[in-house]
C-alpha cells in the first residue's frame, strides 16, 4: 500500500505500569469506531431498497428492472469485499474504513440530486455497482481490526455485539423516510407517499453517511504495536493452539494470503458456500419486503419504514442471543448453532408468506388506522421481526467463523472470500431471481426462491456442523501430540 494506507509501523512498547490502563481505554474507542463506522455503511447499502416502492409508483422501473439493476450491488459488494479484504489486510484501518464510507456516501447522495443518476437502467446500474464496490472497504478493516485488538476466547462474544452495528445502521435509512414524510407533510399538509419521497430516501442517509466519516477517522488505530502495546494474546496471556508470534505479527504475503490460508482452506469453501443462501434469505426479505408489504399486505409508506425498521431492530438482541448460544451452550461449535437458527429463520419466512393479507371487504374498516391496529397487518409485524431476530446470527456467525479459520494477518481476506459468496451468490440472487420470480409468477414464485434457498442453507450449515467436528478432531490431535 502507499501513503496514508500504509499499516502504521510499530513503535516502542510502553512502560509495564501503563499498558493496562492504555490497552483497555483503547480498546473501547477502536470498538466504538469500528461499531459506529460500520453502522454508517448501512446508511447507503440498503436505502435504496426504501426508494425502490416510489420508483414504482413514479413510472420509472418495474419490479423486474430494479432486481437488474439491483445485482449491481450484490457483484459488486462481493467482488469489492474479498479484493478490499486482500488491501485491507495490507492496510492501515485507520484510514481504509473511514475513505470508503465517505465515497459510498458520496454516490448515494448523487443519486439523490442529480437526476442524471437515476435516469435509466444503465445509469442506475453503474450507480449502485461503485457503490456496491465502496461498500466493500467496510467490514475487512472492522475484521482485521477485532483480531487484533482481541484475543480468541472473548472474539465470539465482541464480534456478536460488533455484529449489532449492521441493524443500528439499517434502522437509520427507514427513520430517515419518516423524517422525510414529516417534513413533506408539514410542507404540503397531505400525507406523503413512496413516489413523493424516494429521493429523500437516498440523499438524506448519503449525507449522513459523509459526515459520519469524520469522527470515526480520528476514533480508529491500527494493531495494537502500533499505540506501543504488546499483542492482544501476549497482554491477555490468551493464545490459540496454533499460535506462534512470529508469524502471527508478521505481515503476509499475497500468495501466503490467498493460497496458502484461503484457497486452500476446506472448512471455508464450506461455509462460503452456505453463505450463499443465508444470504439470499436475509437480503430477499430485506430488499423487497417494502414492497412486497405495500402491494400485497395493503402497508402505506409508514407502515413499511416501520416493518423494515423493526426488521433491524430484532436482529440485535436475536444476535447477541446466537453469539451467546454459540460460546455457551454449543461450546464454540458455530456450525451447530448456525443450523438450528437457519430451520427457525425458514420457517418463519414461510409463515410471512402464508399469513394472509386484509380481505378486501375489511379494507375500508382498516384504512387510514395504524398497523398494530390491523390484526393481519400486526402478524405481519410479528413475523418480520421473528425473521430480523433469526437470520442475522447465522450471518455473524459464518464471519466469525471465518476469521477463526485464519491467521490474524489474513482474516480478512478469510472473511471477505465468504462474503464474496455470500453477495456475489446470495444478493444478487435476492434481487435479481427473486425480482424475476415476483414479476413473472407473482410473489408466491419471489416466496419460492427464498424458501428454497432456506433449505439449502439449513442442509450446508448440516454439512459445516459435520466438517467443523472432523476440523476440531483433528487440530486436537494434532496439537495433543
Amino acid at each position: 500500500m502507499f501513503g496514508p494506507f500504509k499499516p502504521a509501523p510499530h513503535i516502542a512498547e510502553l512502560p509495564a505500569d501503563k499498558v493496562d490502563a492504555r490497552y483497555k481505554f483503547l480498546r473501547w474507542q477502536v470498538f466504538a469506531g469500528i461499531f459506529f463506522g460500520y453502522a454508517a455503511y448501512y446508511f447507503v447499502r440498503a436505502n435504496f431498497d426504501l426508494a425502490q416502492k416510489g420508483l414504482i409508483e413514479a413510472g420509472l422501473y418495474n419490479k423486474a428492472e430494479l432486481g437488474i439493476i439491483g445485482t449491481g450491488a450484490g457483484l459488486a459488494y462481493g467482488l469489492s469485499k474479498f479484493v478490499m479484504a486482500w488491501m485491507s489486510d495490507r492496510s492501515n484501518p485507520k484510514v481504509f474504513l473511514p475513505f470508503g464510507l465517505l465515497l459510498s456516501g458520496l454516490c448515494m447522495t448523487m443519486m439523490g440530486l442529480m437526476p442524471w443518476a437515476t435516469s435509466g437502467i444503465a445509469v442506475m446500474f453503474v450507480m449502485i455497482f461503485l457503490n456496491g464496490w465502496f461498500q466493500g472497504m467496510g467490514w475487512p478493516p472492522c475484521g482485521r481490526t477485532m483480531v487484533h485488538w482481541w484475543s480468541k476466547s472473548e472474539r465470539g462474544t465482541i464480534v456478536s455485539i460488533w455484529n449489532c452495528a449492521h441493524n443500528v445502521g439499517g434502522m437509520v435509512p427507514g427513520l430517515m423516510v419518516i423524517l422525510a414524510g414529516a417534513i413533506f407533510y408539514n410542507t404540503y399538509g397531505v400525507e406523503a407517499t413512496a413516489k413523493d419521497i424516494w429521493q429523500q430516501a437516498l440523499y438524506y442517509p448519503g449525507i449522513a453517511a459523509m459526515i459520519a466519516a469524520i469522527p470515526i477517522y480520528f476514533m480508529m488505530k491500527d494493531t495494537p504495536q502500533s499505540c506501543g502495546l504488546p499483542p492482544v494474546e501476549k497482554w491477555r496471556n490468551d493464545y490459540p493452539d496454533d499460535y506462534d508470534e512470529k508469524k502471527s505479527e508478521t505481515e503476509l504475503t499475497t500468495k501466503e494470503i490467498l493460497f496458502t490460508y484461503v484457497l486452500k482452506n476446506k472448512l471455508l469453501w464450506y461455509i462460503a458456500i452456505a453463505n450463499v443462501f443465508v444470504y439470499l434469505i436475509r437480503y430477499g426479505v430485506l430488499k423487497w419486503s417494502p414492497v412486497y408489504l405495500g402491494e400485497v399486505k395493503h402497508f402505506n409508506i409508514k407502515g413499511t419504514a416501520s416493518a423494515y425498521i423493526i426488521y433491524e431492530l430484532a436482529a440485535i438482541p436475536g444476535t447477541l442471543l446466537c453469539g451467546w448460544v454459540s460460546d455457551k451452550i454449543f461450546k464454540g461449535k458455530r456450525g451447530l448453532t448456525g443450523f438450528v437458527f437457519m430451520i427457525l429463520t425458514t420457517a418463519a419466512v414461510v409463515a410471512l408468506w402464508l399469513n394472509p393479507a386484509t380481505p378486501e371487504a375489511e379494507l375500508a374498516q382498516y384504512a387510514g388506522r395504524a398497523w398494530y391496529e390491523n390484526p393481519y397487518q400486526l402478524m405481519d409485524f410479528i413475523l418480520m421481526t421473528t425473521i430480523g431476530f433469526l437470520i442475522y446470527g447465522p450471518v455473524m456467525l459464518i464471519g466469525l467463523h471465518a476469521l477463526e479459520l485464519a491467521p490474524k494477518k489474513a482474516a480478512g481476506t478469510s472473511a471477505g472470500f465468504t462474503g464474496l459468496f455470500g453477495y456475489l451468490g446470495g444478493t444478487v440472487s435476492a434481487s435479481a431471481v427473486v425480482g424475476w420470480a415476483a414479476h413473472e409468477f407473482g410473489w408466491d414464485g419471489g416466496f419460492y426462491v427464498m424458501i428454497v434457498g432456506g433449505v439449502l442453507a439449513v442442509l450446508l450449515m448440516f454439512i459445516v456442523m459435520i466438517e467443523e467436528g472432523k476440523h476440531k478432531a483433528k487440530l486436537g490431535d494434532h496439537y495433543g501430540k
